[in-house]
């Protein structure tokens, strides 16, 4: 019972200067406590990243989550063709972090005023998105109501199916190797923090000063990476713990365990970051408690595993270790604690 927004943590501090994700209306500290009476009322289930379900010799795991405030970027320009995509990334990319395989997804669309063309190009992006998560789209539900709604909001159920001893024990241990496959830029987390910062001077139809041939609008529409393709080489090792790099960005690392986290070689940055943080004025330590920073799922894999599993990705390598401490994630000189 997680919220894609929410879910960022956030340094009350009131000498910071620049923009943080508090001050732009994410309240961090409400959220939790919201979602904790949530829990707590509703009742402890098993399963971090997704609640499993005892069917035998199998768990049902079942994911859910939305787009966030990525939906206001996409209604400023009229295009949502890749809102699709992200719904289904935050889901299944969370099925995959608990070491389950996807199989079928169903969508809730909540809109003021149908519209057919809207419609048809989030219906685009979920069956693109289906695609690359290798699931069935099974149905969903298109709700009207202007009384509650004010434009539209999208969010899905992922389900997935795994052997029990498939399932990612959820706990990495000291010495193991931290694994990392790159994200593909913002994904769809921290949008609010950076929807203030790049509106402040510019408008969403603007170029993106490092590449003016795409306009800011597409830079951050830019769909997040599902991560299917991890699950096979990490289900051959003996995968520890995973991590979907959401919400709260690096410490979420720290759902893998309470360990220190030495993160000595992450992927680069890619310049949506670098522009979030000049024009909002935001702080090393508030970028990397809000954003993946080019950095979009790790793995805590023995380190004798970490070689192969590179090799057997495309796109992996090996970005630090996980060492004995109190619980902190060390990267790029700061100390990241929740």
């Amino acid at each position: 019972m997680t919220n894609s927004e929410s879910e960022a943590d956030d340094t009350d501090d009131e000498d910071a200067e620049g923009l943080t994700y508090a001050e732009t209306g994410v309240d961090i500290d409400a959220s939790e406590a919201a979602t904790m009476a949530l829990i707590g009322a509703a009742g402890e289930f098993e399963g971090d990243y997704a609640g499993l379900v005892d069917i035998g010799d199998q768990y049902l795991a079942l994911a859910t989550d939305g787009v966030g405030t990525k939906l206001l970027v996409a209604e400023a320009v009229d295009d949502y063709s890749t809102i699709g995509i992200d719904c289904i990334a935050m889901n299944a990319n969370d099925l995959i972090a608990t070491g389950v395989e996807p199989v079928a997804f169903v969508d809730y669309l909540a809109v003021e005023t149908p519209d057919e063309e809207t419609s048809e190009d989030i219906g685009a992006g979920l069956r693109t998105g289906a695609e690359r998560a290798d699931v069935a789209l099974v149905g969903g539900e298109t709700a009207v109501m202007p009384d509650v709604i004010k434009g539209l909001d999208i969010a899905g159920t992922c389900a997935g199916l795994a052997p029990k001893d498939a399932v990612f024990p959820g706990e990495a241990e000291p010495g193991d190797a931290i694994v990392g496959w790159p994200s593909s830029g913002i994904h769809s987390n921290g949008l609010t923090l950076a929807r203030e910062a790049v509106t402040q001077d510019h408008e969403y139809t603007d170029p993106f000063p490092p590449n003016p041939d795409r306009t800011i609008a597409e830079e951050l529409l830019t769909p997040t990476r599902i991560y299917s393709e991890v699950l096979a080489p990490l289900r051959a090792s003996e995968t520890h713990a995973a991590a979907h790099v959401t919400g709260g960005g690096w410490t979420n690392l720290t759902r893998m365990g309470s360990h220190r986290y030495e993160i000595t070689d992450p992927f680069e940055a890619q310049p949506v970051f670098e522009f979030v943080q000049a024009e909002g004025e935001v702080s090393d330590e508030e970028m990397h408690r809000t954003f993946n920073m080019g950095t979009g799922f790790v793995a805590a894999v023995p380190e004798a595993d970490a070689a192969e599993i590179v090799a057997d990705s495309e796109d992996a390598r090996a970005i630090g270790e996980v060492a004995d401490g109190d619980e902190a994630v060390s990267i790029r000189d700061l100390e990241l604690t929740e």
